[in-house]
C-alpha cells in the first residue's frame, strides 16, 4: 500500500474528478473552513479548473454552506447534506461549545438563548445577509449591549441549532442568513442511515485512515464511529501498514498519481486536519512548521504528497520556504523543482483571476 498516493487521489488533490465546487464539498462530507479567505482555495484546488468565481456562485446560491458544526469549529457542507449533518453532529458540538463557555466563565440561560436567537433570526431574515455588526446594531436598538465573546457564542449556538447559516460571500467578512430561507428542508433519515452516509463520506475521501483518525475528525464518540464503520459492511476493509490498521473502501482509487508535483495547500486543509496522526505526510520533527499545539494551522507546501515547506498566499509573487526535501532532510530543490513550484503558483493565481 502507498498511503500517500492513495490519500492524494482520495482527497482529490491530484487527478481531481469534479468540476463543480459543490460536488467536491458533498464528496468530502465536510471541510474545515476556519480561514474565511483560504477555504475557497481548499475547495477549488480539488476541482479540474479552479475558479474563485465558481466558488462564490456556489456559496451565494446556497449550494455550499458554512457554519460551526463538527468539534464546534467552522465547516463547509453541501446543501444536500446540511440537515443530515446538523442532526448527526450538532448535539455533540453543542456540548463541546458549552464546555468552552464554562471554561471561559460564560453562562447563557435558556431564556436568554432563545430570546436572542429570535432577534438574530429576525435580523438575518430582514437583511438577507447580516454581519456580526448588524447583529450588534439590532441588539442595541432593543437596549441590549453585549460583549463580543458572548455574542459569538450566541451566533454559534444559533448555527448549530439550524437557525442561522452562511449568507453572501464577502471578501473578508462572514455573513449570516436565515437557514429556512437558504437551505431547502430535506426528508428526515434515521440516525443509523445518517451515520452510515457520514462514515462513507469520510473514508472515501480520506482513505487510508484509522478509527482514531475518524474519531478525531468527526467529533463523535468512539462507539458511534465503530458503529458507522460496521454499518458500511463489506464495502470497507482493513489493511495493516507499519503496525497500524487502516480502513479503505473496496473501490478506492490507486491510479492517477504522478511524481514531481508540488501542491500549495491552504491552512486548516483537510489533507492534514482530517487525521489525528499526521506523520504519514508530515515528519514529526517538522510539524511546528505546519501547526502549533493550539490548533493554528499554516499554509504548507507538499511535494509528492509530503509536507516540505510553507508559502504565503497573499503576496504578489511566489514566496516559498522549504524545511525538508523529498528525503525528509533540509536540502536544495533542483531547477526543475523550481519550475514546478512556479507552475503551482501560477495555478493558484489563475484561480484567483477566474
Amino acid at each position: 500500500m502507498n498511503p500517500i498516493a492513495i490519500r492524494l487521489l482520495s482527497q482529490q488533490q491530484v487527478a481531481p474528478q469534479y468540476s463543480d465546487p459543490a460536488e467536491v464539498v458533498s464528496y468530502m462530507g465536510a471541510m474545515q473552513a476556519q480561514e474565511y479567505r483560504m477555504m475557497r482555495w481548499a475547495v477549488e484546488m480539488r476541482t479540474r479548473k479552479p475558479s474563485h468565481k465558481a466558488f462564490k456562485k456556489a456559496f451565494d446560491s446556497g449550494q455550499i454552506i458554512r457554519l460551526h458544526l463538527m468539534r464546534g469549529t467552522w465547516q463547509l457542507v453541501s446543501a444536500e447534506d446540511y440537515w443530515m449533518m446538523v442532526g448527526l453532529c450538532a448535539p455533540k458540538a453543542i456540548a463541546v461549545t458549552k464546555g468552552w463557555m464554562n471554561s471561559n466563565k460564560i453562562s447563557i440561560p435558556d431564556d436568554e438563548l432563545y430570546h436572542f436567537r429570535d432577534i438574530l433570526a429576525q435580523t438575518a431574515a430582514d437583511l438577507g445577509s447580516a454581519t456580526k455588526e448588524d447583529f450588534v446594531h439590532a441588539l442595541e436598538k432593543r437596549g441590549i449591549k453585549m460583549d463580543d465573546h458572548r455574542l459569538s457564542y450566541h451566533i454559534r449556538m444559533a448555527e448549530m441549532s439550524g437557525t442561522l447559516c452562511s449568507g453572501e460571500l464577502l471578501p473578508m467578512k462572514a455573513t449570516y442568513a436565515l437557514t429556512a430561507n437558504k437551505v431547502k428542508q430535506t426528508a428526515k433519515i434515521d440516525r443509523d442511515e445518517a451515520l452510515m452516509r457520514f462514515t462513507r463520506k469520510y473514508f472515501q475521501s480520506r482513505q487510508p485512515a484509522t478509527l482514531e483518525d475518524f474519531v478525531w475528525w468527526s467529533g463523535l464518540n468512539v462507539s458511534d464511529c465503530r458503529k458507522g464503520i460496521a454499518l458500511l459492511g463489506d464495502s470497507v476493509h482493513v489493511e495493516k501498514w507499519k503496525g497500524r490498521e487502516f480502513y479503505l473502501t473496496d473501490n478506492c482509487r490507486t491510479r492517477g498519481f504522478r511524481k514531481g508535483k508540488f501542491l500549495l495547500i491552504p491552512p486548516y486543509d483537510e489533507y492534514l486536519i482530517s487525521y489525528k496522526s499526521r506523520d504519514i505526510v508530515l515528519s514529526p520533527e517538522h510539524r511546528h512548521h505546519a501547526h502549533n499545539n493550539s490548533g493554528i494551522f499554516q499554509p504548507v507546501i507538499a511535494y509528492d504528497g509530503t509536507i516540505c515547506g510553507n508559502w504565503l498566499p497573499f503576496k504578489d509573487d511566489c514566496q516559498a520556504t522549504f524545511f525538508a526535501g523529498q528525503s525528509g532532510r533540509a536540502e536544495r530543490f533542483s531547477d526543475t523543482d523550481a519550475e514546478n513550484i512556479t507552475e503551482a503558483w501560477q495555478s493558484y493565481k489563475h484561480y484567483l483571476a477566474r
